[in-house]
């Protein structure tokens, strides 16, 4: 086994014999250009890193890109005293965007070290870890034919599309004052989806054995419907009152977030209360429930207190505020309720189905697609005025801030 075969070999003589090609500057002997027959990895240790370096030179010569490919220049950013109340965070003195910024602007500071940044960036990416895990799903669950696996469907569709409207929201959320409240709307409405979603998984996998066919459990999703009809209009109506009242409406939001969860949840701490008294085998499933719920009231604790930026404003603007400690909390919280899930469906697989009602499609797919129906309505009801404010406002655009920081 010879050192060539090990490693590539260059063979430069096509090219570099063209007069003004790659060759040139790469020494010549005999006024002929000399063909590499030897590793590459021998050129790079003899002095092949200038000449390598000599050849990149010559090669964004020819390609003459234009300067202005190359120079993207990011948007500013301001302090908060110079960008208006409703873009105001508690605690977070700098790294505000510009509240009239273009989508391109959006876009690009989501590559900017701003006070969102890592808020877009700790939802999109567990975005695609989801949809990774719900396309490995795909492979292994027959979701087309077997209704068993219909509420797993509506709940993988739902973990993957929440937290990536949540990133879109932030993202976009600066393009005006108007703009900031129909994301946020689109937010809320992803998160009443997916309080829906969860009700819908764990009325068909999570309920207690002594609670499959009860009252709860054939009701357990139409009242679900209900708490997302009443959540939205709630949490909508909340957003408008937050300038006047900060502290109460951080109250009711708080409680609006956490009564569908509370719900949601009720079969699970039910089968909680049973294993504490030793009517339940430790399982898997159980485990991964009790991460969830633990990650599920951190989560709960960062939004409502606004530690630790409320102790020491100004010192976690970019990194370890609440808000992204909170995302972080959520996206781990949800990573293990999927795995409780998917336990308690594997094992509880066959009792339910000679138990239980097998999942309708009424039930399942057909919830989540009233849910839909009833937050986009929602949604609109509450963006149009918005807008037709925003529009006939146009004669009176907002100032745009300061670019002079306070020193």
């Amino acid at each position: 086994l010879s050192l060539s075969t090990v490693f590539p070999v260059w063979q430069g003589g096509g090219v570099a014999s063209r007069a003004g090609a790659w060759g040139q500057g790469w020494g010549q002997v005999g006024g002929q250009v000399p063909v590499f027959d030897y590793p590459v990895w021998c050129v790079l240790c003899q002095g092949g890193r200038a000449r390598l370096r000599e050849a990149c030179r010559r090669g964004r010569g020819a390609l003459r890109l234009p300067a202005d490919m190359l120079s993207i220049k990011l948007p500013q950013l301001f302090d908060i005293h110079q960008v208006p109340k409703v873009f105001r965070e508690d605690g977070i003195i700098s790294g505000y965007r510009h509240p009239q910024s273009s989508a391109l602007d959006c876009i690009l500071s989501s590559f900017q070290m701003t006070n969102e940044t890592v808020n877009i960036w700790t939802h999109f990416l567990p975005t695609w870890y989801f949809l990774w895990r719900f396309c490995v799903l795909c492979y292994t669950q027959n979701f087309l034919s077997e209704s068993y696996t219909w509420p797993l469907l509506v709940y993988m569709l739902l973990i993957c599309v929440y937290p990536f409207t949540s990133s879109c929201a932030h993202t976009f959320s600066t393009m005006s004052p108007a703009a900031r409240h129909i994301c946020y709307f689109f937010d809320y409405g992803a998160l009443s989806l997916y309080s829906l979603g969860c009700a819908i998984t764990y009325g068909s996998y999570v309920m207690p054995d002594c609670w499959v066919n009860s009252w709860l459990h054939q009701h357990f999703v139409p009242i679900a419907i209900c708490n997302t009809l009443n959540f939205s209009p709630s949490i909508f109506l909340i957003r408008f009152l937050e300038l006047q009242f900060p502290h109460r409406s951080k109250i009711l939001r708080t409680g609006a977030f956490v009564f569908p969860f509370i719900f949601d949840n009720i079969p699970l701490f039910y089968r909680l209360l049973l294993c504490c008294g030793g009517s339940c085998c430790h399982s898997e499933a159980l485990s991964s429930h009790c991460y969830h719920l633990l990650f599920a009231f951190l989560t709960c604790f960062l939004f409502a207190s606004h530690l630790p930026e409320r102790l020491a404003p100004g010192r976690f603007d970019y990194f370890g505020h609440s808000h992204q400690l909170f995302h972080i909390c959520a996206v781990v919280g949800t990573h293990f309720q999927m795995e409780a899930v998917l336990a308690d469906m594997t094992s509880r697989r066959t009792w339910l189905i000679t138990q239980a009602a097998v999942p309708s499609f009424l039930g399942t797919l057909g919830a989540l697609a009233l849910g839909v129906i009833l937050n986009l309505g929602i949604i609109g009801t509450f963006s149009a005025p918005l807008l037709w404010n925003s529009h006939h406002s146009a004669s009176h655009p907002l100032t745009p801030p300061s670019k002079h920081k306070q020193q």
